[in-house]
């Protein structure tokens, strides 16, 4: 399954839908996204530190469109303040896990990037 990490509490965020645009400064190469799992993690992830063992997967939501984040739309992306040059990716059909026996008490490695996760179930 196709992977995207956000530092908490945003993944959170997203699974309430209070966070419905996800600010990149990248694009992926295709769109759709479809079946996304959101994976929630402690700290941001850099070259020098690409992976947080640690993470939880908190939604699968889709992308559908991808555009030039504007300045109104920094509610909608739960940020602090806007800065040009960044990409706004808008999430929808959300789905929060909760009580998923796939995902219960499975910590899900957080990546840079998209990345693939191979869920086992238990």
């Amino acid at each position: 399954m196709l992977a995207l990490s956000i530092v908490s509490p945003h993944g959170s965020n997203v699974a309430s839908g209070k966070k419905t645009l996800e600010v990149r400064s990248w694009r992926p190469e295709s769109l759709p996204i479809r079946d996304l799992l959101i994976v929630e993690n402690s700290h941001f992830l850099s070259a020098d530190n690409p992976i947080d063992p640690d993470g939880r997967a908190v939604a699968i939501v889709d992308v559908e469109e991808i555009h030039e984040w504007q300045p109104s739309e920094v509610k909608a992306a739960c940020s602090n303040g806007w800065e040009p040059g960044y990409l706004a990716w808008c999430l929808s059909n959300v789905r929060p896990i909760t009580n998923n026996p796939i995902f219960n008490n499975v910590a899900v490695p957080a990546k840079r990037k998209l990345y693939e996760v191979e869920l086992v179930q238990f």
